[in-house]
Order: C-alpha cells, then structure tokens, then sequence
C-alpha cells in the first residue's frame, strides 16, 4: 500500500508535546493517493477538524463504482502521535442501521415463508418477556411489525420514556442478570414496559426498535448477528474489517482509533467501581449497541457497502425488488405528513430518503452516527457519488454543529472540476 502524506498547516512543525491537547497548528493527511484535483475535499476535512480541535478522522468517496479518495487525517492516538490512516476503524454509531436494514432484507430473501415487512416482530422472537409482578405486558406489543420497527414507528419514544440502550446497568438489576446488560437481556425487559404510542401511528428515532431487528435476524437465521451480516452482507462485497466494537479502551481492534471527549461518568462496565471513566470508554455498553450501533469500520469500508446498490440490476447481495423496497417511501408516519402531504425526506429501511423530484428511484440516501467521542457521516448521493466520513471526537468548547460536514462535503464534491480515473479498490486489496 503506498501512501501520500501531506501536511495541512498553519504551524509547520509536527507537535512533539507529551501533554499534546491542541492539534489545530497541524493536521497530517494521508492518502493511499494524492491528487490535486481532489484537493477541496481535504480542504474541507482539515477545516471543519480544526476549527472544532477534532483530534482524527478519515474520508472515502467513490465515484461511478470506483474509489476515488482514502484519506485518513490528523492522529489515531495523540500521546503517540499515531497518524490516522486511510483504513483506520471508527466506531460508527448509528451508521450501523443501514447494515442492519440490508441485513433484513436480505433476510427476507432467505426466509419469505417465515418473514415480512408485515410480520407480527414478537412471533419471530424467542425471547420471554419480563413482566414486573402485578402488572400485565402490553397487549399492542402484538401489533409491531417487521417494517415499523425498520420505520421506526413500533410505538417507542425515547424522549417520552427513555432509551434502555444507554440503562445496561438499571436493566441487568431488574432481570438479576449480569451487569451490564446484554441486548437480548434489554429486549426481554422492554417486552414488559408499555409502548409509547399506538404501533404505527408515530415516527419516532429508535435505537430499541433496531435491537429488535437485531434479535430477529439470530433467531430466524441461527446465527449471532454479527455472524449472519459478515456472511450476507459483508463478505460477499469484499468488506473483512468491518466488526461489532468493543467498550474498554483495551479491547480496541488493530487499526482502531481512540475516542476524545471532554466529559467522564459512571462506569457501565464495573458498576462496582465509584470512580468515573471517559465518556467513550465505559459510560456505556458498545456491544449491547450492535444492531444499532456498535460496529466499527474504515471510511473505505462503508463506501464500499454503500457501492453496493449503485446498480440495483447487479447489487451483489440484494435482488433487485429487495433494494427498491428498502429505499421505498413507507406508508403512514414515517413517509408522510399529518395532513397526507409526502415528506421532503423520509426513513426508509435504516436510511434517511431524500427523492430527486424527477420522478426517477435514484434518490440520495444517507445516515449519521454520533456516541461519545464518534461522529460519522455516510452518504450515497444521486449522481454516483458515495463518501463515508468519519471523526474520533463529536464535542468540544466551539460550540459549533458537527452536522455541518454533510454541507462541507457537499461543496467539497461540487468544486471538483475533474475526477481522477484511478479505482483505489485495487490498492486496498478490495477490488
């Protein structure tokens, strides 16, 4: 693997410092390969890292089914002065709902007779409730179905109630299981707490109902589920890095980034324990997070899954019908307004929808991930673009919005006048 370094800077020395806090002076670029075409996207990236003192973070963008730009920028580690590289692994947060969402569609290929968009979800569970003695479960728990959760529109809202992804330890101590929970364990309690709302009739972001998908997917297929993605979804478009995170900072997978954020808490993972831990090492359960987001990934990895269904005709995992409906606007809540009008944008199956307005399936697709120290970004765009972006930090003294790499990148990908004609797969070993 050859790769460009290059050094965006306004201070041209390296930091050397032990303590090293503030890495805007400098921040290193490294391609797999430069090129000054391109230049606007680095720009951007460096731009938007420093005026935040984001301390890594890495780009890929794919044009026409080719890979185009792997970069990776600034510092996987700090105190070691680690460079970023173009296929470092982020954790992704809830990028990871897209590749459930293809996960079930993929296993409704496999398994028609037994699942649907329209299947009752709990008939498909070997989960057994817990129900807090005197009280009842829900009896509108029957009624969500496979595409309300992909929908989001099951009848959980977090902000009404809570989120028990981020509880492992007040859920392991209902149930009397081991701390912390696990996401078969948060199933089996949240099967007896009432529902938000009526089954459908809300669309609401819920990171549970994509838990649910999860479970679903290990107790149709028989295989855990980040087994059954790696040999469905993964695998069979070349991807191999791609794995579920783990929480402790030693557990960290080779090529992994650290995370960096200013805020500590109570630790999840030894409740015992009254000291405090960074916010993304221990404050809550990655693995429990799974389906909805605990994987991690390189840039170059997601833009190799969002390649996948450029050409639906020749999708290597997915038959035709299976990505028109996941890209379909839903009925109900999550594809239109209280007063009937179609939205602008819409959730589709794990992806935010935008149609193009001319009438044509080729819409912009896209997600966004954000945990204590991640913020990422994938994005497939109606013109053959796709690019993952992805950063080891998501807070800091600034102030200003993260969510402003997706316009970033926008402008970036607008103000290059000519593409290089290079496939980088190659180079990655992916091609």
């Amino acid at each position: 693997m050859t790769l460009y370094l290059a050094m965006i800077a306004s201070v041209a020395a390296s930091p050397t410092s032990a303590d090293f806090v503030d890495w805007r002076s400098s921040i290193p670029v490294t391609h797999l390969r430069a090129d000054e075409a391109l230049k606007p996207f680095d720009v951007q990236m460096t731009s938007f890292m420093a005026a935040r003192n984001i301390p890594g973070g890495a780009l890929a963008v794919s044009r026409g089914g080719k890979l185009v730009l792997a970069a990776g920028y600034g510092y996987a580690n700090v105190e070691t002065k680690e460079l970023v590289s173009p296929t470092s692994l982020f954790r992704i947060a809830s990028v990871s709902k897209p590749i459930t969402g293809v996960a079930m569609m993929r296993l409704m290929e496999l398994f028609p007779e037994r699942v649907s968009l329209d299947t009752p979800a709990l008939s498909l569970l070997k989960i057994e409730p817990w129900v807090e003695a005197g009280k009842a479960a829900d009896p509108r728990l029957q009624q969500v179905t496979v595409g309300q959760l992909l929908y989001d529109t099951a009848g959980w809202d977090r902000g009404k109630s809570f989120d028990p992804m981020f509880r492992p330890i007040e859920i392991a101590a209902a149930l009397g299981a081991p701390m912390p929970a696990g996401p078969r364990d948060v199933v089996r309690y949240m099967l007896g707490q009432p529902l938000d709302h009526d089954p459908g009739k809300e669309h609401v972001y819920s990171n549970f109902g994509y838990c649910v998908l999860g479970r679903i997917i290990e107790d149709v297929s028989g295989k855990p589920y980040e087994q059954f993605v790696k040999d469905e979804v993964l695998t069979p478009l070349g991807i191999t890095g791609m794995q579920i995170g783990r929480t402790l900072p030693e557990l960290r997978a080779p090529n992994e980034v650290c995370y960096y954020d200013r805020g500590r808490g109570p630790n999840m993972m030894r409740p015992e324990s009254s000291a405090t831990v960074p916010a993304p090492y221990g404050t809550f359960h990655l693995e429990a997070m799974d389906a909805h987001g605990g994987w991690v990934a390189s840039a170059v990895d997601l833009v190799r899954f969002a390649c996948a269904f450029d050409d639906p005709e020749h999708c290597p995992i997915l038959k035709p019908e299976s990505v028109a409906r996941m890209f379909a606007r839903p009925d109900g809540p999550a594809g239109y307004e209280p007063d009937g009008a179609p939205k602008a944008a819409y959730y589709a199956c794990g992806w935010s929808v935008r149609p193009t307005g001319d009438g044509k399936a080729n819409h912009w697709h896209w997600h966004g991930g954000s945990l204590p120290g991640t913020s990422t970004l994938l994005v497939r765009r109606n013109d053959g673009l796709n690019w993952a972006a992805l950063f080891s930090q998501r807070g800091d003294d600034s102030g200003l919005d993260y969510g402003e790499i997706d316009p970033a990148m926008h402008r970036a990908a607008n103000a290059v006048k000519e593409w290089p004609e290079w496939d980088l797969w190659k180079v990655t070993g992916n091609g």
